[in-house]
């Protein structure tokens, strides 16, 4: 059992304290994951990757219902609230905006993570959508788009193959394409 994962264990049945421990160990990961989510936001956005690692770790550990398996898990569900966290904020910037009319522009989806003018409320419905009827491939956009993961990291948190991860890539990547063009 790593480090990490132990604390999480430790923290899951109640100890507080390893909070103090935990946060050193995982750090470093967390504000690359915040800084990936950053790099493919729009220009102008008013959030910094300190800020998105803190506020991303303090909404997870508030959670009560969580029970954290492992350390995979843990980054798992840090990638996701951190594109919440984004989330929110980009539709509290739409609010101020009404009427914008910014779309996305992906011209080539494979490069989706650097496309800094895309629009992340239309990709998190077009990611509901696809959750509905594919929760694995919604997991794997989240966790390499959002997560910046690698195959085999995503593959290693999802506990399936590499060669699984791939396929499920790249036809989740396809029905994308198909659905913000």
């Amino acid at each position: 059992m790593s480090d990490i994962t132990r604390l999480l264990d430790d923290y899951a049945n109640g100890n507080r304290a390893v909070l103090d421990e935990l946060l050193p160990l995982v750090y470093a990961e967390l504000r690359r994951l915040a800084h990936s989510y950053l790099a493919g936001e729009r220009h102008g956005i008013t959030l910094q990757t300190t800020a998105l690692v803190h506020e991303a770790y303090l909404k997870l550990l508030n959670q009560h219902s969580v029970d954290f398996k492992n350390r995979g898990q843990f980054f798992a569900l840090s990638a996701q609230a951190m594109r919440r966290i984004l989330l929110d904020n980009a539709r509290s910037r739409d609010a101020e905006k009404r009427g914008s009319g910014l779309k996305i522009s992906l011209e080539d989806i494979s490069d989706i993570a650097g496309d800094s003018n895309h629009d992340l409320i239309e990709l998190d419905a077009a990611l509901t959508e696809l959750e509905a009827f594919d929760p694995a491939q919604a997991k794997i956009i989240e966790l390499r788009y959002f997560g910046g993961m690698t195959i085999d990291e995503t593959a290693e948190v999802l506990n399936i193959s590499a060669a699984t991860v791939k396929r499920e890539w790249a036809m989740a990547r396809a029905w994308l394409f198909e659905k913000i063009k």
